[in-house]
């Protein structure tokens, strides 16, 4: 009788992430709730759903429960440091810096119980790179970090010492270092974005445009190319009508989780009708 209610709860599982894949949040929130006797990775997984869906305390409750369950494991760990990452980013000043605090707890803790987890050492990398000193981070902590990186992945490495250079305001090093990490992952389209963003920074809007259409060679129905290339046309207010069949076209390509949420591409197209 346990074996077969595991195996119930496993295809329950199971069903719950696929639609979690789709980006079918609720869905998967309704599915989950049949489960009589949630374990540390369906609270993890109803937490991730809540995360999706913006509910930061819902989810922050989720991971601390699947955390009870299992303390040890490091993306239980990441992804509270995640969601009070969200959180502190949306409260007011009085507790924001207390949430900060409990972001670098649990992602320095994803670290150290996976000191090869490349999803938390980005994550802690960013934090140490964006959080000012006084909340523990600093540039030559992300350093640090950035060449545990270098171990795993060079590409992502790369993309790391660009970062870190932009922060500096040595804006050739940066570039180079994203020319880098496409050398490093020539099929990687997420590199020629990562450049095309860049170069948009820069005001470099023409060679940001050839570096799209770059991408777009190298993958012609990658949704994130459409997204990032709208979302610059907007912020610049230019080419607003190729920017808007953009978005449209976004908002009916199948994402997953890891893609900008079709939210922001809703925004994003009332910016460019509005303009």
């Amino acid at each position: 009788m346990l074996s077969a209610t595991a195996s119930a709860s496993q295809d329950l599982l199971d069903r719950a992430k696929a639609l979690y894949q789709h980006t079918d949040y609720k869905a998967s929130l309704q599915l989950l709730s049949t489960d009589a006797a949630p374990d540390a990775a369906t609270h993890c997984l109803i937490g991730k759903n809540h995360y999706m869906l913006g509910d930061w305390k819902q989810a922050t409750d989720s991971f601390e429960q699947a955390a009870t369950l299992a303390p040890t494991n490091p993306e239980y760990a990441l992804w509270l440091g995640r969601t009070y990452g969200r959180r502190a980013e949306t409260s007011n000043w009085m507790v924001a810096g207390f949430l900060a605090a409990k972001t670098r707890q649990y992602l320095e803790k994803a670290a150290a119980l996976s000191p090869h987890y490349n999803e938390a050492l980005n994550d802690l990398f960013a934090y140490y790179l964006e959080a000012p000193g006084f909340l523990g981070g600093g540039v030559d902590k992300a350093e640090a970090i950035a060449q545990r990186i270098a171990e795993r992945s060079p590409a992502e490495y790369q993309f790391a010492e660009a970062q870190l250079a932009e922060k500096r305001k040595d804006y050739p090093a940066a570039e180079q270092h994203l020319h880098h990490a496409i050398e490093q992952a020539p099929r990687e389209v997420g590199r020629v974005i990562d450049l095309a963003t860049f170069l948009a920074r820069r005001n470099r809007l023409e060679e940001s445009d050839r570096a799209f259409e770059q991408a777009e060679k190298l993958a012609p129905n990658d949704p994130r190319i459409a997204f990032a290339h709208a979302r610059i046309d907007v912020e610049h207010k230019r080419n607003l009508d190729e920017a808007r069949e953009r978005l449209k076209k976004y908002m009916e390509s199948t994402i997953t989780p890891d893609d900008p949420p079709k939210q922001s591409a809703e925004k994003l197209l009332q910016q460019a009708q509005g303009s």
